[in-house]
């Protein structure tokens, strides 16, 4: 049977653990850099890259000027998954979770088949969750990534309670890492693993797909 999962941003919304909150040091401090995480820089322009590369996907839709519209918090989102990405990596990494290329190309043939094409999925992840075509594999990287997190931690997230323990995985991770903010963007929160009041659209959606069967002897 395919087992199936929550996206990686749908489930760090819904995972609430008690972690301090921490304020942004100020743009002042780090003039260029949208956010510092573990001490490594998120430039301004590798962010307005990211953004680029959406709207310009978005100016070829059909749907333009209405996908354009209800994507006016783009740049947050956009740092909102950068800092997550970070925060999901970091986590891994104490919990030994490694990603391949194959798995993630694997989640793509998945997906793909569950939307009814790779164009398909292309627009559903342009309309839905804001990202790019050639953003698409690093965004579902994290729907390998989480699931085997929580694999480490002995539980899934399939249950509230294990939802809680790789939030509490997730918030250690965040609190690690010293998220420092450039306030034009928020204020990070590590008790809700996100970028301040910011929420992403999809966020009460439960967008699933299937996860490829493990091969023998994995």
């Amino acid at each position: 049977m395919h087992r199936r999962r929550r996206t990686a941003l749908a489930v760090s919304a819904a995972l609430l653990v008690g972690v301090p909150l921490l304020s942004a040091c100020g743009s002042e401090a780090h003039p260029g850099a949208a956010a510092l995480v573990g001490g490594d820089r998120i430039e301004v322009s590798a962010l307005q890259a990211q953004v680029a590369d959406v709207r310009s996907a978005q100016e070829s839709s059909a749907q333009s000027a209405q996908l354009v519209k209800s994507s006016g918090q783009l740049s947050r989102a956009k740092l909102h998954g950068i800092i997550f990405g970070r925060i999901l990596d970091r986590a891994s990494k104490d919990a030994g979770v490694t990603v391949s290329r194959k798995e993630i190309q694997e989640m793509r043939l998945a997906a793909a088949a569950q939307s009814g094409g790779d164009k398909q999925l292309q627009a559903m992840m342009l309309q839905q969750r804001w990202v790019a075509p050639g953003q698409i594999e690093n965004d579902l990287r994290r729907e390998v990534q989480l699931p085997k997190l929580a694999q480490a931690l002995g539980t899934d997230l399939t249950s509230p309670e294990g939802q809680k323990v790789v939030g509490q995985a997730l918030a250690k991770a965040s609190k690690a890492l010293d998220i420092d903010v450039n306030p034009r963007f928020g204020v990070w929160d590590d008790e809700q693993i996100q970028l301040g009041n910011y929420k992403a659209p999809w966020i009460t959606q439960v967008t699933e797909f299937e996860q490829p069967a493990p091969e023998a002897g994995a």
